[in-house]
């Protein structure tokens, strides 16, 4: 049977916070963290299929999906700044021990949720959530580094391309082997809430504040070894944003990490569902037992 999935919103912080939930709320609660350009519509068909076993919860970061977008006078937009609402939002929802699920601008958010409050964490999928530097793929971050250390008009024009239509349908094809799998409905839903007015600032300021997420690798990396949290990493390994060196490096601080690089790009999900669900499944069978 097919678990129904609840969609609701929750006041943290006086802020508006979308949420996908569904399981039953006494299961181990799994929390999928999304990335950017897109919401937790990127987990409309995982969520079902992990729900009954878990109660899966897939909030939209605040400026991003259905959640609130105030302007950058009323938010700072930085990650430490997202994280506080995601930790708003599951004291607000009594959680207090999870897995994590983490892709993209999500894992710099669950890697502060952990540092915050080791002991909640009882086990981490990433997918394509990076924690080392290994993971960088050139030519993608050397604009985004550019623009970070020297913002101005000429880096700037880099970063506001990554904004358009073309580039929001690259990071959903680039590496799948199979581009028919993949919904084109992602795109489109994607780029109409990065071309809300207003939304590129929230953008460009976030993209500013990434090096503090590369700052933290080390706590990271300690935090890792000294927890040995379980961790499945599935990875699309032709990614170009964050490439297959970056799912096997976390080996290097957890030596019984489970790595398995699949044929797909960023968003695996989308053209790799089953496999990634059948994995997570058999992973957070053994590592919540």
């Amino acid at each position: 049977m097919v678990s129904a999935v609840h969609h609701r919103t929750a006041v943290v912080d006086g802020l508006d916070v979308f949420y996908r939930e569904a399981g039953d709320p006494q299961a181990p609660v799994v929390v999928l963290l999304h990335g950017f350009p897109t919401s937790s519509h990127m987990f409309r068909n995982l969520i079902p299929a992990l729900a009954d076993r878990y109660r899966v919860i897939a909030p939209d970061h605040i400026g991003f999906g259905q959640s609130a977008m105030p302007g950058l006078d009323r938010f700072p937009y930085t990650f430490d700044a997202l994280t506080d609402v995601t930790a708003g939002l599951l004291a607000q929802l009594g959680v207090d021990r999870f897995a994590l699920y983490v892709q993209d601008y999500g894992a710099p958010i669950g890697w502060r949720l952990a540092l915050r409050n080791p002991d909640r964490v009882t086990a981490i999928v990433t997918q394509n959530g990076n924690a080392y530097e290994e993971g960088f793929v050139k030519p993608f971050w050397d604009g985004v580094f550019a623009y970070t250390d020297t913002p101005g008009p000429e880096t700037e024009a880099a970063m506001r391309g990554a904004l358009t239509l073309e580039s929001t349908r690259w990071q959903y094809l680039n590496g799948v082997a199979d581009p028919s799998l993949v919904s084109p409905d992602n795109w489109v839903h994607d780029q109409a809430l990065l071309d809300r007015p207003g939304n590129d600032e929230i953008q460009l300021k976030l993209f500013r504040d990434y090096p503090t997420n590369v700052d933290l690798y080390p706590q990271v990396h300690r935090y890792f070894a000294d927890s040995r949290v379980p961790l499945l990493a599935v990875w699309g390994a032709n990614d170009e944003i964050f490439g297959p060196d970056g799912a096997r490096a976390f080996a290097q601080d957890l030596p019984d990490a489970e790595i398995h690089l699949l044929d797909s790009g960023h968003f695996a999900l989308e053209s790799h569902l089953a496999a990634i669900t059948e994995h997570i499944r058999d992973f957070l069978a053994r590592a919540l037992a």
